[in-house]
Formats: C-alpha cells, structure tokens, sequence
C-alpha cells in the first residue's frame, strides 16, 4: 500500500494518478476540506483528517510501505507567515513523529528548487547548500525549514526519506491553477493583457515530476536531494507556447523585469495599505527569476529519470484550459470563481 499525503494538490493528484495506472493499492491522507475533483474518479483508501491528529495518522500509515509527502502551502504572497509554518513545517513534523516508529521502505518528501544554494558561472547542483536567506521570503524560509527537517529525521532516526526539489510545474490537471499555471490558463483563454520577458525559472512537466518521485521510492538514496527540473526558460516562451498551443496570439503588450518589480512595488504597498495579501509583490517578482540555472544529472543517473521538453507539457496544460471551458459551455455552466485563471 502506498499513502500520499498531500493528494489533491496539482502535483500529490498526478503521483495519485500513476500510481493507479501502476496497479498499485494507494491510499489518501486528505483534510475534510480538500477539494477533491482531481482525484474522485479513482479507486482510493480515503483517510479524512488532520496531520497534527497522531491517531489519524498512525492509521493512515498502517501497512504502508512508502509514503509521498506533497502537502504544502504555496501561498507566498501571505503577509501572515504563521499559516506557512503551520503546514509546512509543524503539520510534517508531525507526521514525521509516527513515521519514525513504522516499517517505511520510503518517505519521499515534495521540496522545492529554492533549497538550492544560488551559485555564479555554472549550474546548481544538489551539493549547494542553502545560501540566500537574507532575500528569501517567509515561505521560502519555510521550505528550507521542512527540508531540514527531514534530514535531520534521517540523520537522527534512520527515516528513510529523500527531498525532491520540484521546480515550477505545468500541464493538465491544474485545477486552481498555480501561480505560474495561471499564465498558462491567461495565455490560452485569451485573458492575459501581457507577455513578459527577462523572466527566467527551471520548470517541468507535471507528468515528469509526479514520476520522479515514484522512482525517488525505489532508486532514491536515504539523505539525498534530488533536483526536478528539466530546463530554466523564460516566462515569455511558457506564455508564447501556451497561446500557440490554444490557436491564440500572444499578447502584444510586453513587460520586462524592470517594469515588473514596478507593479510587485505597488502590490507591496497595497499589501502593507491594507493588510490583504496580494500575488504580485516584489517577493512574487524576485522568485521568478532569481534562483540559478540547475543541473538535474544525478536524478538521469541515480534514478533513470528521462523528462520531455517542458514546452510539451505547457500545450498540454494550455489544450486542458481550452477543452475544460469547451465543455462546461456545452453543458449550459460558467466558470466559477475558483475556475477562473
């Protein structure tokens, strides 16, 4: 039995998914309030509940012989980073606590390519240690917390964990969407006022990523990181693909970085103003660019790891938007709030 702990986000509900399409027996961990349209057409073990309940937990766990850890709150625009810390590093210490005292073959643990040292002149590899704190945001800080975390479970415990930094995500089945999957959804739908450029972000397929975890289960070393990433492109192309991909144009109007840092000043402001969060800030900004160019060779050689060209996975997202409206049209319904990119 496999159990994934974070199963309706964009990346737990595609591991969820190949999992299935394996054979395997997998069971979910999910809250009472998970919206759960990614997942309900499939045969699932469903555990509804807290990760702070050790009883709950503790059954999940139960005859499980690997465990996918995807829960994680992305929201880095919050200007309450209590909820951050909550998820991301207390809700899996918790977990971590009943999963030191079961029989796990694997824990394998969703990071983030922010973990990653920033370096100068060449690729970043998983040996570059952590380096930026004093630019990285609370929820940056919050990853790199976790991370630790689970090294030091196995350093301490002998938990047989490995983190895998996922870099920016795309494809079908981005349901909310994602930060970076709303340009994706902007472009396709025709939503989107601008294309930018100077943007540059390691990315991957959906479908890519999902699988680099289920090979991290069986070929991953116990105490390593893993870089997820198949190629850093510029925001620019991602929306370019995206619009092409839906038969649309891109976007006329071209912002660069400098007039991007503009409008996260005024998001700033407006955050500081009001004491409501907003999405493009100058944090927002920053993270679109400024992490390295990454090397992900060691997941190729220790875990076979094959991924496709990312812009594959860009029209794959774009065409989900464009069938997605197409039918809820057909059947008579608008999109609602939550639908909207």
């Amino acid at each position: 039995m496999k159990l994934v702990i974070g199963a309706t986000g964009f990346l737990g509900s595609h591991v969820v998914r190949q999992l299935v399409a394996a054979g395997e027996q997998v069971r979910v961990l999910i809250r009472s309030t998970s919206e759960t349209r990614a997942i309900d057409d499939l045969p699932l073990d469903r555990v509804v509940g807290e990760l702070t309940d050790e009883p709950l937990v503790r059954s999940a766990l139960a005859g499980c012989d690997v465990v996918f850890y995807c829960a994680v709150d992305t929201r880095a625009w919050l200007t309450d980073a209590a909820p951050l810390y909550r998820t991301n590093v207390e809700a899996l210490r918790a977990v971590l606590d009943v999963a030191v005292h079961t029989d796990l073959r694997a824990f394998v643990f969703t990071s983030t390519l922010a973990t990653i040292g920033h370096v100068d002149g060449r690729p970043a590899t998983e040996d570059d240690a952590f380096n930026w704190r004093d630019k990285a945001p609370e929820y940056v800080r919050t990853r790199v917390a976790a991370e630790n975390l689970v090294m030091e479970y196995v350093r301490d415990h002998g938990l047989p964990a490995v983190a895998m930094c996922v870099s920016n995500t795309y494809g079908a089945g981005d349901w909310q969407p994602t930060p970076h999957g709303g340009f994706v959804a902007g472009a396709a739908l025709g939503k989107l006022p601008f294309t930018v450029r100077g943007c540059r972000a390691e990315s991957v397929g959906i479908d890519d990523a999902a699988r680099a975890l289920i090979l991290a289960a069986d070929h991953g070393r116990p105490g390593h990181r893993y870089i997820v990433s198949e190629r850093c492109i510029d925001l620019g192309e991602i929306i370019s693909t995206a619009a092409g991909a839906a038969g649309r144009r891109p976007p006329r109007v071209v912002l660069h970085r400098p007039a991007l840092y503009v409008c996260g000043a005024v998001g700033s402001a407006m955050a500081a103003l009001t004491g409501r969060p907003r999405q493009l800030t100058l944090t927002s900004v920053r993270l679109m660019h400024y992490m390295s160019a990454m090397d992900h060779g060691k997941a190729e050689r220790e875990l076979g790891w094959q991924p496709k060209p990312v812009p594959e996975a860009v029209a794959e997202g774009a065409r989900f938007w464009v069938d997605r409206v197409a039918r809820r049209r057909a059947a008579g319904v608008g999109l609602g709030h939550a639908d909207r990119p």
